[in-house]
């Protein structure tokens, strides 16, 4: 059956992606520095951020979801710079994403790093640019510096690299990722939620949702790490072990592990409740459906 998150993607993913390809052709006039950017950001991603920040619109104001395309494709430049420097050598080290060489690979470690660079701050300069009320863009500015910024997303890296000497407890561990991964998970709804217009108790409602969403995300990451294939999901598996890593199967086995994820995952379903009287939430529960198959 066709869900309506399947039908969001077939919809807005070709939309993204011809706008991915057409701005930054536009926008980074340097050939070198263009491909490499290019590069990551069509290398197949799932799209999964832009699409929570249109499946928000599209949930509460769906006559704003072409004015949101922008807006959208900015969180795939910024998701799409912290997998290149997360690559790198003098962090994960790693030679595969996607299926594909890592961007370091193919272009060396210096335009790597300047590739992501870019990234980062051309997707600043779309979300000021876009066609969205003013007041709107500088909250969308804000969500996103702050979810990707020293405080979350970033702090979660720095976190992570100073966890490799040590052993996390269940709380430290879930406070990382909710940085390192869940941060920009909840900007990508919240961004939704500001060009929605979203009422408070709706968008604290959309928060622990997305906390949840988050955690849920992560946890099926690392289950994935353990069980699956390089093939399968194009890049490499069994590096977190190698990198002495924490993560929930290291720390709570296999089993516990898929344990906690289907809590994550009824815990992301019950932050639902309070939208159900007044919302249409089948796009919200879509997501959980998608991490749980």
């Amino acid at each position: 059956m066709t869900t309506k998150l399947t039908r969001l993607t077939t919809e807005m993913v070709p939309a993204l992606d011809s706008l991915l390809t057409m701005k930054i052709q536009h926008d980074v006039p340097d050939e070198t520095l263009q491909s490499a950017m290019a590069y990551s950001v069509m290398a197949g991603g799932k799209r999964l951020r832009p699409l929570l920040l249109l499946a928000t619109v599209q949930t509460f104001l769906p006559g704003q979801i072409p004015q949101s395309l922008q807006a959208a494709a900015a969180i795939e430049l910024v998701h799409t710079y912290s997998l290149i420097h997360d690559d790198l050598p003098a962090m994960d080290n790693d030679d595969l994403r996607r299926g594909k060489p890592t961007n370091h690979v193919k272009f060396g470690e210096a335009q790597a790093i300047l590739a992501g660079d870019g990234l980062l701050t051309l997707a600043f300069q779309w979300l000021s640019d876009c066609q969205l009320a003013a007041e709107v863009k500088v909250a969308l500015v804000h969500e996103l510096a702050l979810g990707a910024g020293p405080a979350k997303m970033v702090a979660g890296q720095s976190e992570d690299i100073a966890g490799e000497a040590r052993q996390l407890t269940l709380p430290q561990l879930q406070a990382l990722h909710e940085k390192k991964t869940g941060a920009l998970i909840k900007a990508s709804i919240l961004m939704g939620a500001d060009i929605a217009g979203v009422q408070d108790y709706r968008r604290a409602a959309l928060t622990k949702y997305a906390v949840n969403l988050g955690l849920a995300f992560q946890i099926r990451d690392d289950i994935l790490d353990v069980t699956s294939t390089a093939e399968e999901l194009g890049k490499p598996v069994h590096q977190d072990e190698a990198a002495h890593k924490n993560t929930y199967p290291g720390l709570l086995g296999l089993a516990g592990a898929k344990d906690s994820f289907n809590k994550a995952i009824a815990a992301t379903r019950l932050a639902l409740d309070p939208l159900v009287a007044s919302t249409d939430i089948t796009l919200f529960e879509d997501f959980a459906d998608y991490l749980e198959k």
